[in-house]
Order: C-alpha cells, then structure tokens, then sequence
C-alpha cells in the first residue's frame, strides 16, 4: 500500500473511533480516558433530560466525570476550595490587567495567582431550571456532587423553591458534613454574611435560601419545622460543625435584645430568643469568638474559631481600610483558617469565598468587583504559601458568571476602567478615543444590563445616577449616551454603562473557569459539569474517600457512586 494511503487509513480509523467514543460519553455507558493513567470506568445510565434527571444520576455522573479524568489518582490530605463568587472569565481578565497596572506595568501580561496553575478547565454552570443560574444552586452543586434548583441550599432538584416539607425530605449531603462526621477538619470563610448562600450551602439544607434568622421564615416553614440557616450552621448534627467560621452577618446570630458591638444604632435581628454565639460557644468551650481583626490577630492559633466581622457582609476591599474596628483581609481569614486546621492529623477540607465581587457586578460597579477579585487572588496565594502541592489540593473557580463586557480596541497598557484609546486607528485616530456612531467616548468595559443604563428618551428623561455614592458627578443627557470626556471613569464609585436598564445587573449564563494545583488536579480539564467539582475534590482525598465507602455504595475500583444517606453521617 502506498505510504499516503497507510497514512490516509490511519486517520479514518483514529476520527471512527473518536466518534465512538464522543457518542458513548453522550448516550451513558462505560468509557476510560486510555491518555490517563488513573482514568477508571463508570457506568452512567444514558437519561432523558431533564425528565429523568435525580440526584442519584447527578452524583453517578458527577462521579464519573471526575473518575475518567484521573481523579482517583489523587493522594491530597486537605482539599481547599475557592469560590470568586460571580468570578466570570471577563472579571478574571480585567482583574488581571488592573493589578498589572497597579504593579506598574501594561497589565496584559500580568498573572493573578491561580493563572500559574497547571490544570484548568470549564464549568458549565446552570440550575435544573435555569439557564442563568444563582448562588444557591450552584455552590449546592459544587457541595453535594448534585445539581439543583436555583434559590434552595444543598437539597435534592425535586421539591420547589420554598417547599419546606419537600426540602425535609430531600437533603443532599455535603463535603463539608462527610468530612466534619468522619473526623477532618473543616473550615467555612467569606466575605459575605456566612449565612449567605455560598457559605450557607456547606451544612445547611435549606428550601429557601433567604432564610437566613428565624424572622424570615415563612408561616408555613415553621409550621413545617424547618429552621433557619443560622441556627442550623451552629447547630448541625455533623460532626461538630465548622472549625473555622469566619464572615459577616452577626445580626443573624444575634437576639433583638442584644446590641451590635460595633454599631451602636444596630442590634440583633433573632426574634427567638436565641443567642447562637453563645451557643456556639457553648458547643466549643475551647473556642475562640472574634468580630474585628485586632481580635483575630490575638486570638489562640489553635482550637475552633468563629469570626463575625459585620452585622451584614463585610466591606468591599476598597472599603475596607475604613472600617472603624477594622477587618481583616480575606487573606488573612485564609492563613488564620489554615492555621488551625492543618492541626488536624486527618486532614481538612476548606471553603474561601470572595463574595462580594457578585455584588458589586449587581451594582454595576467594575472597580470594586475587580479590587475584590485581586483580594481574592492574594487569598489565593496565602493558601500557596501556607500549604504544600504534595498534599493540598487548591481548586480555584466561580459560582456563576456576570454581564461585564471587554470592548472596542484599545491600546496596549490602556487603563482598563479608562475610555478606549484606539489602538489600530478604528473608531478614532492612535492614542486618541475611539467615537461611537454618535462621536462620544466609550469606556473598555461595560455591562449588558444594569443601574449604569444611559438611554434616556420618554421613558427615563432623567436617567439614572451616574455615581455610586456621588449622584451628582454626572450629567445624564435626555436622549442617548452621556459625553464622558471629561468624566473620571476610573473614580472607584463610577458606574459602568449598561445596555439594558434593571434595577440591578444580572448573573450571566456563560462557563465559568477552574484552576488547580496540587494532587488531582491533573484531572481538571475539558468541559464538565459544574457538580463534577465535588468529585474531584472527594475523589483525590483517598482517607475521606474510603470513609465514604465504608457506609457507602461504591464501585469495584472505590468510587463513590451512589449518593449518601445523611442519617448515616450524623451524630
């Protein structure tokens, strides 16, 4: 046979069997990854989506994911997850540029910590019933290793949004709750309130996820018994709960009865009775109760720990160094967290969040969401220096993406909050603004939706104001685009255009990004489902994972492939 030919025939068998391969991962089945060595089968019943969806193929499939792409090869003793919390891949980039350009440089070829990583991938991150998903739902997925409802906290897809009975009756159970049960470490650190729905979906199980005190339940849901999310996270029959609980929200914790420590016009928000720090106390009588940062740093480096930092979230990281008590930085929750539970011989498995990034996208306002994305990134590099990659796995991800948009052609170097400068003579000449259709400037970043909206017209004649917390830096024109020539949109307050007017900018439906180092993380790669990130964690902890199976159902090689009963863990 002539040599192109053998050749021609080689590539027509290799593309045939490819399409096998691709329609076996689609229809269900069993398939290995033969280029990984750890790579392992699990068979996943093909489904009907969504008709046939539960949390048992969730899980299965999760599990399989994970387990193909090597996961199980994985020798990690502690597993650190860190959600940027609406960290979508255009909040990464800009993020990126902005801290370059604080460092002094152009910016483009700066590196936020993760971005040295070796493995990466991408989430696909919608509910069971949303394209665009929310807090709730996703960071169930990443929990629990099952997909969910957006709005509800580390419960099954089945019972609707509010539904306490069904919620009772369809927990799912989480990282968090298998690890505190079996005797490792664990550890929950935000910036938001820690009832939040992040923070909240590690041991709380919850319909609802804004019930965070007892007054914001429903009638029905107490008629139910169901409990709000503050007091199940001090009161969990895992283990003995978090080890490390660190965040905002003391008002949830808190009785009306009792004054804010800090805050001498706020006062608890509990209409129960219930005093949970005295609970939690209690609970841990060699721990340590801490609500400003001074505290934090005098606090035993040992022994459970319980920092509420704010009666709400806690400040923005621009924000922050204005804090009349003073907070710590989200790095420095990480060191005080691993600190303490790397004392733990077992190991540990640790939630940070950066949870305000979310926020301030809502607001529509770039600066802070992209300030509180560097505090992340150092927090991020805390947890480097702090562990080794022989034996901590870093996981790096977002729970949802956001609308933020990168735009027009600017010049390399230009200040990514600033006007485009033309780089190629588009729009405008070089160095000079690039001019919309109307002749104005445009900023390099903006948003599809939001408060920053600047069409004016019959509807909105005033339109809205241009500033977060100075109303009159702008004037908003009747009709069209504002000139923003002489308008700072670098000032941290400044707020993005948007294209669409909300009351407050969107979540977007788009993949997120996952970053890793450490053992397992070769197996983070490709597309995957956003539940497969509790797969990879679990699986490349072989002593939690063999815990699992021993009350479990796992498969011949030791994956855990069927979903755990809670029952099973408590106590």
């Amino acid at each position: 046979m002539h040599r192109l030919s053998q050749i021609r025939l080689k590539h027509a068998a290799l593309a045939f069997a490819t399409t096998l391969l691709a329609t076996a991962c689609a229809t269900g089945g069993t398939t290995t990854d033969p280029a990984k060595p750890n790579a392992v089968d699990v068979d996943v019943p093909s489904i009907r989506h969504p008709a046939d969806e539960t949390p048992q193929w969730w899980f299965r499939d999760g599990a399989a994911q994970a387990a193909r792409r090597g996961a199980m090869g994985g020798r990690a003793k502690n597993v650190i997850l860190f959600v940027g919390d609406g960290m979508s891949l255009t909040t990464v980039a800009a993020a990126r540029i902005l801290d370059g350009q604080r460092k002094g440089g152009p910016g483009e070829e700066n590196r936020l910590s993760w971005e040295n990583f070796p493995a990466t991938a991408l989430s696909r991150t919608y509910n069971t019933d949303s394209q665009t998903p929310d807090s709730a739902g996703t960071m169930s997925a990443m929990a629990t290793g099952v997909k969910t409802r957006a709005g509800v906290l580390s419960v099954a897809q089945q019972p609707r949004r509010g539904d306490c009975a069904g919620a009772q009756a369809a927990p799912t159970l989480t990282l968090w709750e298998i690890a505190a049960s079996r005797g490792f470490a664990t550890g929950v650190v935000t910036t938001t309130r820690v009832t939040h729905a992040t923070p909240g979906a590690t041991f709380t199980h919850s319909s609802e996820r804004n019930w965070e005190n007892d007054t914001e339940l429903s009638d029905q849901a107490r008629a139910a018994g169901c409990v709000d999310i503050a007091r199940q996270l001090v009161e969990t029959p895992f283990g003995h709960g978090p080890d490390v609980l660190m965040g905002g929200g003391r008002k949830n914790f808190m009785p009306v009865s009792e004054r804010d420590p800090e805050y001498d016009d706020k006062v608890g928000e509990r209409l129960d009775g219930r005093d949970l720090i005295a609970q939690w106390k209690q609970r841990h009588p060699g721990g340590t109760y801490v609500w400003n940062a001074q505290q934090l740093i005098d606090a035993p480096s040992s022994g459970p720990l319980l920092g509420l930092f704010e009666p709400d979230h806690m400040q923005f990281s621009a924000d922050r160094p204005r804090d009349g008590a003073g907070e710590p930085t989200l790095a420095e929750m990480t060191r005080a967290a691993i600190a303490r539970l790397r004392q733990n011989d077992k190991g540990f498995v640790l939630l940070v969040e950066g949870g305000r990034i979310d926020h301030a996208h809502h607001y529509g306002n770039a600066y802070r969401a992209l300030t509180d994305t560097i505090a992340l990134s150092e927090a991020v590099q805390a947890a480097v220096d702090a562990t080794s990659a022989q034996d901590t796995l870093i996981l790096v991800t977002a729970d949802h993406s956001h609308t933020l948009s990168f735009v027009g052609y600017p010049t390399r170097g230009n200040p990514i909050l600033d006007k485009v400068r033309g780089s190629s003579g588009e729009d405008g000449g070089f160095g000079e603004y690039a001019l919309d259709q109307l002749g104005l400037p445009y900023t390099t970043l903006s948003y599809s939706n939001g408060p920053g909206y600047v069409g004016g017209g019959a509807q909105q004649p005033e339109g809205p104001k241009r500033f977060l917390h100075s109303p009159s830096g702008v004037q908003i024109p009747k009709h069209g685009r504002p000139d923003l020539r002489n308008v700072d949109t670098q000032d941290p307050d400044y707020l993005q255009e948007a294209l669409v007017p909300t009351g407050s900018e969107t979540h977007g439906g788009d993949d997120v990004g996952i970053w890793a180092r450490g053992p397992g993380s070769e197996a983070v790669r490709g597309s995957v489902e956003q539940n497969t990130i509790f797969h990879f964690l679990l699986q490349s902890m072989p002593a939690l994972r063999e815990e699992l199976c021993k009350v479990g159902d796992c498969d011949d090689h030791g994956v855990p492939v069927g979903l755990p009963e809670p029952g099973k863990f408590r106590g």
